[in-house]
């Protein structure tokens, strides 16, 4: 029995791209891609329709299957999400703070989101695994951008901590 999220056992998601990748490398490419175009068609004029349903009756209901991921990413496919880039993205950026810190969004530019990140405490490594969880959480988001860009970094504040120059406490006991 498989039990979902176990990483041993592959997604529907994973089992399809790999048949199609299958299936695409194999002689008759051009009937598969027939195939998969007019399932993708059908499977997307369907979801039009239960959408619009659901936009004219219940409204609210659009919102709360949009926020299952696999549901998601269907209907960012068709175009359907009921949530334009930008709000995903938003989304996305509140959902990983509390793993990378301080990150926000600037703008988009011809498909290119930029960025701005948080200087990461600790190693070099510690600030390219924020960047790439940064970069991954925004293209799964928005998959329909071009690129991630971050255009700059907080630099912490450096503060001293002691006594200061020599003879700095005397003057100001002095005063």
């Amino acid at each position: 029995m498989s039990v979902p999220g176990d990483p041993a056992v592959p997604s529907p998601g994973e089992r399809l791209e790999t048949l199609l990748d299958a299936l695409l490398a194999g002689p008759n490419r051009r009937p598969a891609e027939e195939i998969v175009r007019q399932l993708t068609d059908l499977h997307g004029e369907g979801l039009t329709r239960i959408v619009g349903t659901l936009r004219e009756h219940a409204p609210a209901s659009v919102g709360a299957i949009a926020a299952d991921e696999v549901v998601a990413s269907l209907l960012m496919l068709h175009d359907l999400h009921p949530l334009d880039a930008q709000a995903r993205i938003l989304r996305a950026l509140d959902r990983i703070r509390p793993q990378v810190g301080a990150v926000g969004y600037l703008d988009t530019d011809d498909g290119v989101v930029r960025l701005s990140l948080g200087a990461s405490r600790g190693c070099s490594s510690a600030a390219r695994t924020a960047r790439a969880t940064v970069e991954a959480a925004v293209r799964d988001a928005a998959p329909e951008i071009t690129g991630v860009e971050i255009v700059a970094e907080a630099v912490p504040a450096l503060y001293q901590i002691g006594m200061g120059p020599p003879g700095a406490a005397a003057e100001g006991r002095a005063s």
